[in-house]
């Protein structure tokens, strides 16, 4: 696995809309916070832009990341906010001029596009929270100081507590995956993710349970779930019931259970990684060491 150069002060990060739309006023603060951690700012030409739910159309999306893709001087790409959209301009996307400068690409849950894009290329990304999350007020919570941790070089190792259905036993592995939806979405592409081997990481937000199964039971009949090193679950926020009166008889956490029930590798379950509030960072790509015993998990990256 191929890692961008870390950052240091002064080095210039630009911020681009792949998928919904934005306002300066929802990015203002992550400009502001880039700047207190004295780096350099670029936005994109089209950050603002709007067609719809889009943050400007395909063509105006696919400009400005691969303006940055192509700038030497840009040593991370961080994406406005997730969505919908970035799917249908990572084919437009030419990453001949990334292979000579690389850097890092950043962000969560629709942005796992480029992250299983770039993995299939041999390069880390990084899984963090985004532009739109950041607020004025909190500059220093976990996720944005993981977040400068990570870009820079630091060491990232987290522990959780104990939840009831965690798989004890410890992984080595890089860490790949992400949301769970565009995962199952990236199936038989080019993009799919290659878990064979890894620390797959999943994360969801906003499904109905029965999907959740219909996407556990896709990655697993696609052969994502038989070969891993280990398996950790991120929230997996604000599920839903199709059908209140005939409940679907599962949450989402006891779903992965038992799609991975015949496995032996270890699982941890409520990672603070996704969409819940808790989003700390995650070197994808990264080799990590995955340890899960009765008191809870941990998760330290070696690199």
């Amino acid at each position: 696995m191929i890692f961008p150069p870390y950052l240091h002060p002064g080095d210039c990060i630009g911020i681009v809309a792949p998928a919904r739309k934005i306002s300066p006023k929802e990015v203002k603060a992550a400009i502001d916070f880039l700047e207190m951690h004295h780096f350099r700012v670029a936005v994109g030409k089209n950050l603002f832009a709007k067609q719809f739910q889009f943050a400007g159309s395909d063509e105006e999306r696919a400009a400005d990341f691969q303006s940055f893709l192509d700038d030497p001087d840009i040593k991370a790409i961080w994406c406005a906010r997730g969505g919908y959209g970035s799917v249908r301009i990572i084919d437009r996307l030419d990453f001949s001029h990334f292979i000579q400068h690389p850097k890092w690409v950043c962000g969560y849950s629709d942005i796992t596009v480029f992250h299983s894009h770039l993995h299939q290329m041999g390069y880390a990304t990084l899984h963090c929270t985004m532009p739109i999350n950041i607020q004025p007020s909190d500059f220093d919570n976990i996720n944005n100081r993981t977040m400068v941790q990570a870009l820079t070089g630091g060491v990232l190792a987290y522990t959780v507590p104990n939840f009831g259905i965690n798989k004890a036993g410890t992984a080595q592995g890089e860490v790949v995956g992400g949301n769970l939806s565009i995962l199952y979405s990236l199936l038989g592409s080019s993009s799919d993710v290659d878990t064979t081997g890894k620390i797959l990481f999943i994360e969801d937000l906003d499904e109905h349970l029965y999907h959740v199964d219909r996407m556990m039971q896709a990655l697993k009949r696609a052969g994502k779930l038989s070969h891993l090193a280990g398996l950790v679950v991120g929230t997996m926020s604000d599920m839903h019931n199709n059908d209140p009166s005939n409940p679907f008889g599962q949450e989402a956490e006891e779903i992965v259970a038992a799609c991975c029930q015949e496995y032996s590798y270890p699982i941890c379950y409520q990672f603070p990684v996704g969409h819940a509030g808790s989003n700390v960072a995650l070197k994808l790509g990264a080799k990590a060491t995955l340890s899960v015993m009765g008191s809870g998990g941990t998760l330290i990256f070696n690199e």
